[in-house]
């Protein structure tokens, strides 16, 4: 039982000394930190109508930099958070938040099969994968990538929400939740822009309606 123990214990704190020396690694080489950072937008976004649901379908065009492609190598999950607000103008104040949804999709390598798993959730996503809506594995990061950069027809709302009559906005953001890192790790990403993964867009609330 006390080798047990003393095993477990070695393989936290060689977790530990991993984490915090991915964080030291990026203060050391500031090179990689100030690298030319990639442009990442929304480069398509579409809402519609279906039967009783409001959908919203997004392509997100963003590439990883070498730091976050790297922790991700060393085993270090990253999640990416999507979000959409829907908004009613009002002219004699400022516009009224309607409702809101999220979406939390982690990205993690799993070295001993060497595949991607994507997990999809409304909300935060455990260890325990409580709440995960889909899971998919890949073969590369490409894929990957690819599926985690389109959002196809996502329930945002119910159409009983939209007040008829009134104008409604729609504003969509994407990004890498650098706050959901291993601490060692969130302290290594401060000032660094290779980890600034954000993009939004906004647009008025026309309902096409899905076949």
């Amino acid at each position: 039982m006390t080798a047990f123990i003393t095993h477990c214990l070695r393989n936290a704190r060689l977790d530990l000394i991993g984490l915090l020396a991915c964080a030291c690694w990026l203060g050391v080489h500031p090179e990689l930190a100030h690298a030319e950072a990639s442009v990442t937008e929304v480069s398509q976004a579409q809402l519609e109508r279906t039967g009783d649901a409001i959908l919203l379908s997004a392509t997100v065009k963003f590439e990883l930099s070498a730091v976050v492609e790297d922790a991700l190598l060393k085993g270090i999950p990253m999640i990416f958070v999507a979000e959409a607000d829907v908004f009613r103008e009002r002219w004699y104040w400022t516009n009224k938040k309607v409702l809101s949804a999220e979406r939390h999709m982690r990205l993690a390598y799993q070295p001993l099969t060497r595949r991607w798993r994507l997990n999809v959730a409304s909300g935060l996503i455990t260890n325990a994968a409580m709440g995960v809506a889909l899971n998919q594995n890949f073969e590369n990061l490409s894929d990957a990538l690819a599926a985690l950069r389109r959002i196809s027809r996502w329930k945002i709302a119910d159409a009983s929400d939209i007040e008829p009559g009134q104008r409604h906005f729609v504003e969509f953001r994407f990004r890498l939740d650098v706050a959901q890192l291993p601490r060692p790790l969130q302290i290594g990403t401060l000032g660094q822009t290779d980890w600034n993964i954000v993009a939004s867009s906004s647009q008025p609330l026309l309902l096409e309606s899905g076949k």
